[in-house]
């Protein structure tokens, strides 16, 4: 067994081990100011410089516009999908692309806010590919363009975003970014907004980011809560209410590590992205080219950070899990909607991990194959 288990769980997901300890060392007294970061004022100066470099190093990692807002909220991404209509279908007309079982959820809140358009739905291919945008069936009209880039359920990844004026659309692209959000370089000059939760990539449940193109701020329905309305986060600097401190403490830890971290010869998002591609590569080359386990997702859509997979003899998914957990892999069991296995591969989940993790399935199919 490792020093210690590798974590393949989809979320809450594995964090770095040196944020961790650094957070372990600080739990009692941060920087010699006699409190824990838990204890502290979110109004006092201690966690004001916490939230200053959060967002100071965020927008660096993730080369984020001055003329985007970065919110840091609470609630989670599936709250998103009630607040994003809240604040931007000011027509009442939404386009959303099902591609899984998030966008579907994302889909279904919103129809209770605007009307909502499928511009594609791989529910019948049981969401196991994406189709070219050249034929999604856009509207002339929708206040917004609502993706998943990454569901995390079904393992399917739009690994290029789509530009929507190209497809001559004039509707903002939303993006719920939940599981792949800072694992890669986004193009944000296609983005209006995007949101996800920080419990993939960022930090523990609790914290929120929204990123949103300022142009967009104002004019929120007269219904939606103070507190969520993003002209007003934005305007008050994430604090018109107390947020989720400690959790932006911890992201804002990562955001740091994130920073520093190397591979390839690489720095940051891009070295972080350079090894999310070898990672899944190195995970998907072993299934394909094994006689017991497979992939459903084709090939062209397949997501770098979930990889649902699946034995061919179903009745040895249980003795799989118990063996893989005796060897220190943790949390491979698939979603309770898909059955089967799944490895998260987010950027907490080092290169050393994968390659445990396929010199296991490797032996098992030696043993029971």
């Amino acid at each position: 067994m490792p020093p210690r288990p590798y974590n393949f769980s989809a979320g809450p997901a594995a964090l770095p081990l040196p944020v961790l300890e650094r957070a372990a060392a600080e739990m009692t007294d941060w920087h010699g100011c006699g409190m824990g970061v838990m204890e502290m004022s979110h109004r006092g100066a201690e966690f004001g410089e916490i939230m200053s470099r959060a967002e100071r190093d965020l927008r660096a990692l993730a080369e984020v516009p001055d003329d985007f807002a970065v919110l840091f909220m609470q609630g989670g991404a599936l709250a998103e999908n009630a607040l994003v209509p809240m604040n931007l279908a000011h027509h009442g007309r939404v386009d959303v692309g099902v591609s899984g079982a998030w966008s579907a959820k994302s889909a279904a809140e919103a129809q209770r806010y605007a009307e909502v358009r499928r511009v594609f739905d791989t529910s019948s291919d049981g969401f196991t590919s994406l189709p070219d945008p050249a034929t999604w069936r856009l509207s002339d009209d929708a206040d917004y363009l609502h993706l998943c880039s990454n569901e995390t359920i079904d393992g399917v990844e739009f690994h290029d975003l789509p530009d929507l004026r190209a497809l001559g659309s004039k509707a903002p692209l939303v993006v719920d970014c939940s599981s792949n959000q800072l694992s890669r370089p986004f193009d944000w000059s296609r983005i209006g907004l995007a949101f996800g939760g920080a419990q993939k990539n960022i930090g523990p449940a609790g914290l929120t980011l929204v990123y949103v193109r300022r142009s967009l701020l104002g004019g929120a329905d007269a219904a939606c809560p103070s507190a969520f309305d993003f002209a007003r986060v934005a305007r008050e600097g994430s604090m018109f209410n107390t947020p989720p401190t400690y959790a932006i403490y911890i992201a804002g830890l990562v955001f740091e590590w994130a920073l520093q971290f190397e591979y390839r010869g690489l720095r940051g998002l891009g070295a972080i992205e350079a090894q999310n591609i070898d990672k899944a590569a190195l995970l998907y080359s072993a299934i394909d080219a094994s006689g017991q386990f497979e992939n459903r997702v084709t090939p062209a859509a397949r997501s770098r950070m979930n990889v649902p997979f699946f034995l061919r003899r179903e009745e040895l998914t249980g003795i799989f899990l118990a063996e893989a957990k005796a060897a220190g892999l943790l949390q491979l069991k698939g979603h309770k909607s898909k059955g089967g296995l799944r490895a998260s591969l987010y950027n907490a989940m080092p290169l050393a991990g994968v390659e445990a993790l396929v010199a296991f399935m490797k032996d098992f199919e030696r043993r029971h194959g």
